[in-house]
């Protein structure tokens, strides 16, 4: 097989169809119609001797030896937006900063890189906020805010504060189960709990709860926002940072004499980047801004 036996406009179709699992949708995606997404298939699979996309009435899939291409496809995607992120504003505030969030920073987030934008409008933030976070090293963001350490070589990290963790539940809940707001340790095996889906089980606050007692889960998610409303509407009692729980409407601390985890969290860039002046502009802003809601929070005690 020659090099250029086929293009990234080859491998883009594949990996749309790989993504949308139709012609159909790849088509939308890419703005083609469905006939010339099955032209290109055919021709990339002519140019390579096999068969790269399997098509049945259920939709399509692709072919395990596929696998690989589709992997080199969402390289070059990557590598291709990271390119575009850094053609413009090298030298100045001009261009795109991706940062990458937890959802619980979704909302404290925005608010400070539209502050930011307020000042410097050349700037344009992409703020990703999804259950698999973005990797830094790899480039996928230009930055990200975390609770867990990182190992890569590749990236710098820093440290901005220790938030502490809080038992929350709704006016409704303590009021009918919880009649003095105290949660004792022994009491935990008979409340209803409010907790993580997925991998967020095996999360230190997840473990902290079962430890104690917890058995009781009528409501989980994976969702931060779902947690939080879900434990605002009386489903039970969930654990979450105080800085971010304290604003939502409805809910109050329990006073808890045992003590609570807490979570450290930290601001990673590429160790490329970390010159680049817009880049660097909103990294401060954002150290900026979760200092200062730890210190808040550690005022209040």
């Amino acid at each position: 097989m020659k090099n250029d036996a086929f293009s990234w406009d080859d491998l883009r179709v594949l990996l749309e169809v790989d993504r949308r699992r139709s012609f159909l949708g790849a088509g939308k995606a890419l703005g083609l119609s469905t006939s010339t997404v099955g032209r290109r298939i055919d021709a990339l699979e002519l140019a390579l001797g096999r068969k790269l996309v399997h098509r049945t009435t259920a939709g399509t899939s692709i072919d395990p030896t596929a696998r690989a291409l589709v992997a080199l496809a969402e390289g070059m995607e990557r590598e291709l937006r990271v390119e575009g992120r850094d053609a413009r504003g090298v030298e100045s505030l001009e261009g795109v900063v991706r940062v990458s969030i937890k959802e619980s920073f979704a909302r404290p987030m925005a608010k400070v890189l539209s502050e930011w934008r307020r000042i410097h409008p050349e700037t344009l933030i992409e703020l990703a906020s999804e259950a698999r976070l973005a990797d830094v090293a790899k480039r996928e963001a230009d930055l990200g805010v975390r609770t867990v350490r990182s190992s890569s070589k590749a990236l710098v990290e820093k440290r901005l504060g220790t938030f502490s963790y809080g038992l929350w539940a709704s006016n409704e809940y303590v009021e009918r189960h919880l009649r003095d707001g105290h949660l004792r340790e022994a009491d935990f095996p008979r409340h209803d709990f409010v907790g993580y889906d997925g991998p967020g089980r095996e999360s230190e606050q997840e473990r902290w709860l079962v430890a104690r007692g917890a058995r009781r889960f009528p409501f989980r998610s994976s969702s931060d926002d779902a947690i939080l409303t879900a434990a605002s509407e009386s489903q039970g009692i969930c654990i979450f940072a105080d800085a971010l729980a304290r604003d939502v409407p409805g809910l109050r601390r329990l006073v808890c004499p045992t003590p609570l985890p807490t979570v450290s969290v930290y601001l990673v860039v590429h160790r490329d980047l970390r010159r680049v002046p817009r880049i660097r502009g909103v990294a401060g802003a954002i150290e900026e801004a979760i200092r200062q809601i730890a210190v808040r929070e550690k005022a209040r005690g």
